[in-house]
């Protein structure tokens, strides 16, 4: 099969037309850098671009973005193993996206309170907010999401040593599955949930 090769320079054209072009605001270029630092596993340069857009943001009293550099610098934080730092900042997120009645920023952000708390061994407060997710995944109509939830309950009560919780979430989500026709994940969460009552 014969076919002509591309050019070289068609082939760094692409690339650069891929490459994502720098923000003109300062602060949303520092906020783009924090981001992409985190995707590299940079996280001390990561806190310090995000540090300075969050600076920035507050300057101009952009809520959105002082939303989103505070829930960056906690997962900076998160990867960090700094996880009351990692609450301060999640926590500084969620009074604006809670100001805002956003309800999909407040699971996603709820999703790392969760983490915080299993890292304390806070378990209560963990249960707490997955109770909140479940109730966002069921006001959506998302059962992927319950699912989801209901696993990491699951998890959270065996480690508090509470088996028989986890097994009933373990059947819960069986049951779930079971009625939508997925008989073999079904199956696989009734061998965890009798796993613990064994």
């Amino acid at each position: 099969m014969q076919g002509t090769i591309q050019p070289i320079e068609n082939i760094k054209k692409k690339k650069e037309e891929k490459k994502k072009k720098r923000s003109s605001d300062p602060v949303q270029a520092e906020y783009e850098d924090g981001v992409g630092f985190i995707a590299n596993k940079e996280y001390g340069q990561a806190a310090l671009s995000l540090h300075n857009a969050l600076v920035g943001y507050e300057k101009k009293n952009h809520q959105d973005g002082i939303a989103n550099a505070s829930n960056q610098l906690g997962i900076v934080c998160m990867k960090k193993g700094e996880f009351e730092k990692a609450r301060e900042h999640y926590q500084r997120a969620w009074d604006i996206c809670e100001r805002f009645d956003d309800d999909m920023s407040l699971l996603a952000l709820s999703e790392q309170f969760v983490l915080i708390h299993r890292e304390a061994k806070e378990y209560t407060e963990a249960i707490a907010f997955c109770l909140s997710m479940l109730d966002t995944h069921h006001k959506h109509n998302n059962p992927d999401g319950t699912v989801k939830v209901m696993e990491s309950m699951a998890e959270i009560y065996v480690e508090q040593g509470e088996k028989a919780k986890a097994a009933d979430a373990y059947r819960h989500i069986a049951s779930i599955h079971f009625n939508y026709n997925h008989k073999n994940f079904a199956r696989r969460f009734e061998e965890k949930a009798e796993a613990l009552e064994g």
